[in-house]
C-alpha cells in the first residue's frame, strides 16, 4: 500500500484568506493559493483545479506509457494536458469536465492500437477512477511521427 501526503495552511477568511500548499516530496513548499488565483487572473499562486489537472495528466501519462510498454511499444515521447472546468452549481461549484489531450511518439504502433491503448489507460488510471463522479472526462489522442 502506498500513501502520499500533502498539507494546506490557511490564514484569514474567505476571499481575503491565503493558503499555502506543501507536499511531502517538497515539490510544493508553502506554495500560495487563494481566491484570486482560483477565481480571478492572479498568476502568483495555484488553485485546486490546476493541481487536479496536473495530477490527472501525470497519472494518465504514466498509465499510458506502462500500457504501451506491456503491449511491446516503448514510448519515445508523451505529452498530456488536462483542462479542468469548474462551473457554478447552486450555491457552490462543480467540476463538470476534464479534457485530456495526449500527443505521443511511439515507433512501430498503428493508429488503431494507439487509440485502444490511450482509451484503456484513461479507464485504468487511478485518478480517472477516483474522478468517476466528474460528468465528462474526454480524451483527444494524437499519434505523432
Amino acid at each position: 500500500m502506498i500513501e502520499k501526503n500533502a498539507s494546506v495552511q490557511w490564514e484569514g477568511s474567505g476571499k481575503k484568506g491565503q493558503g499555502r500548499i506543501s507536499t511531502e516530496t517538497g515539490a510544493l513548499t508553502a506554495y500560495p493559493y487563494g481566491f484570486g488565483s482560483r477565481f480571478e487572473d492572479d498568476r502568483s499562486g495555484t488553485n485546486p483545479e490546476e493541481l487536479l489537472g496536473a495530477a490527472h495528466a501525470a497519472c494518465f501519462t504514466m498509465a499510458f506509457s506502462f500500457a504501451c510498454d506491456k503491449a511491446g511499444f516503448p514510448t519515445a515521447s508523451v505529452k498530456t494536458t488536462a483542462k479542468v472546468r469548474l462551473t457554478p452549481q447552486g450555491d457552490g461549484f462543480l467540476i463538470d469536465r476534464i479534457a485530456l489531450t495526449l500527443e505521443a511518439v511511439i515507433p512501430g504502433i498503428d493508429e488503431a492500437k494507439f487509440q485502444e491503448l490511450a482509451d484503456g489507460a484513461k479507464k485504468a488510471c487511478p485518478l480517472s477512477k477516483a474522478l468517476a463522479s466528474v460528468p465528462e472526462i474526454t480524451l483527444a489522442a494524437t499519434l505523432r511521427a
